[in-house]
């Protein structure tokens, strides 16, 4: 379960997928910005899967991985995430809409060149089978474009609250108990984590008659799960961990501190070894 990252020394515990017998036998993570703040964000690609890193910390604790312990009882875990979220802001911002214009069709390869955040290019082949879900496209010879469709991206998004709103309830007695429109606050909350405020969450809030900045504060109290924005991880390979986490959601959960950074990894053996010489 133990996994490790290059450059890095401190000891991190990873539960992820496990690639596949037709991978190279190792995952890799990216670089990208979150979809609602713009903050660079590790994640982790598997499978032809993009993961969000959640990242838990109990008040004491440690690991035991291999012959050695790790004081930071720390643990990040890897969930799926729809990759459009991810993708929506740069498609936003590519088609360069102003007013009632629809804005500009785009390359595919042209969208997703960002400065400094070489983890998109690694997302080509997700966005180019995702996309069209929200996008207008045109094919002219060989090459494919892209426009990102406004009612496509109302309607997927539509689909999400509705979803989310009948999963609720089976997660969790308290929203089973709860009254519809509240669930629905809560719904549209929990995917305003990853839209930003103008115009999708906005559009949402109006179109289920929800006051945003109620919305907003809702989102507030729910967390997810924190995820990896500080993460000592980069764009480089990891050995991957053994397990598969689904994620969760929960409402009244104490804010997670900040991550720490590990202060030292310990050989079980010398740390038998010193003990028994204090004994003597």
């Amino acid at each position: 379960m133990g996994s490790c990252w290059e450059g890095i020394d401190e000891s991190r515990l990873l539960i992820a997928p496990v690639p596949g017998a037709n991978s190279d036998g190792s995952a890799r993570f990216l670089s990208l910005r979150h979809p609602k703040s713009g903050v660079r964000t590790s994640y982790l690609l598997c499978n032809g899967s993009l993961q969000e890193l959640h990242w838990f910390k109990q008040p004491y604790g440690s690991w035991f991985l291999g012959d050695y312990v790790s004081e930071d009882g720390s643990l990040y875990t890897a969930t799926p995430i729809d990759p459009v979220f991810i993708m929506l802001p740069l498609f936003e911002d590519a088609r360069m809409k102003k007013g009632d214009d629809p804005g500009k069709f785009r390359q595919l390869d042209e969208i997703l060149f960002i400065n400094d955040y070489p983890g998109y290019q690694q997302l080509f082949s997700i966005a180019k089978d995702c996309m069209e879900i929200v996008c207008e496209s045109k094919e002219i010879g060989s090459t494919k474009f892209f426009r990102l469709d406004d009612k496509k991206v109302f309607a997927w998004l539509y689909y999400k609250v509705c979803q989310l709103k009948q999963t609720l309830p089976a997660l969790d007695q308290n929203y089973a108990a709860r009254e519809e429109k509240d669930t629905l606050a809560d719904s549209v909350s929990i995917l305003g984590e990853y839209l930003k405020d103008d115009p999708w969450l906005k559009l949402l809030c109006d179109h289920f008659k929800l006051n945003l900045p109620e919305a907003k504060r809702i989102a507030a109290d729910i967390e997810v799960c924190p995820s990896a924005i500080e993460s000592p991880v980069g764009s480089s390979n990891f050995s991957q961990g053994k397990n598969t986490s689904e994620k969760k959601t929960g409402r009244n959960v104490k804010q997670a501190k900040k991550a720490k950074v590990e202060t030292e990894s310990r050989n079980i053996k010398e740390m038998f070894t010193r003990a028994s010489r204090r004994r003597n």
